[in-house]
C-alpha cells in the first residue's frame, strides 16, 4: 500500500527557513511525478511544488515562486521542500504525493498524516 510521511515542519518568524522531507513506498516512486500541496486552517488544500521523475522538471504555485524549491532522491525515495523566506501565509499542514504527469491530481488518492508549518509575523 501506498505510504507517505512527511516530516520537518515546526514553528518560524516570518523571513525564516525549514525544510520539509517526505519518504515514501509501495509504489514506483520513481516512475511518477511528486507533488507538495499544503492546507491551510478554513482553506482547500492546493498544490504548491511539483517536481518530474528525474528531477529536471518543476512547477510552483505563483504564491512560492522564487521561495521554495523541491527536488528528489530516487535513490532514497525521497521529495524534499526547502522554503525561504516564509511568511505568515504559508502556514498550514503540509502534504506530499505522487500525482499525474503534469497535473495536481494526487494519484493514488492516499495523503500522509501531513506537517504542520506555522510561521508568525
Amino acid at each position: 500500500s501506498v505510504q507517505l510521511v512527511e516530516s520537518g515542519g515546526g514553528s518560524t518568524k516570518a523571513g525564516g527557513s525549514l525544510r520539509l522531507s517526505c519518504a515514501a513506498s509501495g509504489f514506483m516512486y520513481s516512475n511518477y511525478y511528486m507533488a507538495w500541496f499544503r492546507q491551510a486552517p478554513q482553506k482547500e488544500r492546493e498544490g504548491v511544488a511539483r517536481i518530474g521523475y528525474a528531477g529536471l522538471t518543476t512547477d510552483y504555485a505563483d504564491s512560492v515562486k522564487g521561495r521554495f524549491t523541491i527536488s528528489r532522491d530516487n535513490g532514497r525515495r525521497m521529495t524534499y521542500l526547502q522554503m525561504n523566506s516564509l511568511r505568515p501565509e504559508d502556514t498550514g499542514m503540509y502534504y506530499c504525493a505522487p500525482v499525474t504527469e503534469r497535473t495536481w491530481t494526487n494519484r493514488f488518492g492516499e495523503w500522509g498524516q501531513g506537517t504542520l508549518v506555522n510561521v508568525s509575523s
